[in-house]
């Protein structure tokens, strides 16, 4: 994608070669071009970059603003076309619950989450089995677990395929339930960690098939389970 940006604080061609050379170091840029005369600059990206990550390589005498696009809907497109494997899977495990729970008379919260468990484990298993070795990588960037014993990010892509047939065929739901409740409650804090410091790496929960930054939607993700597992085991005792 190509947007235009006006710039202002350019006064030489200097100013133009120190602009173009800032903004060509950001990743997924793949060309620009300033002129002065228009105080403008033309990016073109692999995919949409916040204008506050242009500002930041900028020095203070330049300022970047949008000339004909909307940064609120540029960054929304961007998201959704980021998240659009993650959003579909759940958009599907989601419909296919609901679709068994039209044989129940009554709509039964406690057998739809467990559904809805084994479909989230068994496909997100798929994706980690698709590539383990480049699954595994991922993961010992950010799991505390995995850091230390890296053997267990080889362990954790077959666990929850385990835990994705016992949901499926109801096996001890006690023991099913506290083991997800206590795997994915060591796994968000790796998660959380490199959320709250920001680190630019790959989500590994789709495995290496897709390019997932770390972010809330991963938060969002192991939280559910833990929510879902702690309700059932409550719902149990």
């Amino acid at each position: 994608m190509t947007h235009k940006y006006q710039v202002t604080g350019m006064t030489c061609s200097s100013c133009e070669a120190k602009v173009k050379g800032a903004l060509m170091t950001i990743e997924n840029v793949k060309n620009v071009e300033v002129s002065k005369e228009t105080n403008s600059a033309t990016i073109t990206m692999d995919k949409h970059i916040a204008l506050s990550d242009f500002q930041k390589t900028l020095d203070n005498k330049y300022q970047i603003s949008a000339i004909n696009h909307s940064e609120i809907e540029e960054q929304a497109k961007s998201w959704f076309e980021t998240y659009k494997p993650i959003l579909l899977i759940f958009f599907y495990i989601t419909l296919v619950t609901i679709l068994v729970q039209n044989k129940n008379e009554h709509f039964n919260l406690m057998e739809a989450m467990q559904h809805f468990m084994a479909g989230f484990f068994l496909v997100f298993s798929f994706f980690k089995l698709l590539n383990l070795k480049g699954f595994a990588e991922s993961y010992v960037m950010y799991d505390v677990v995995a850091r230390k014993i890296p053997i267990w990010a080889y362990i954790y892509a077959f666990t929850e395929l385990i835990l994705g047939l016992a949901f499926l065929t109801g096996f001890n739901p006690l023991v099913t339930n506290s083991v997800t409740f206590l795997v994915m409650s060591v796994s968000i804090i790796g998660v959380l960690q490199s959320v709250l410091n920001k680190k630019k790496i790959q989500c590994a929960c789709l495995g290496a098939i897709f390019n997932l930054p770390m972010s809330t939607v991963t938060i969002i993700e192991d939280a559910l389970m833990i929510i879902m597992s702690a309700l059932m085991i409550i719902h149990i005792i």
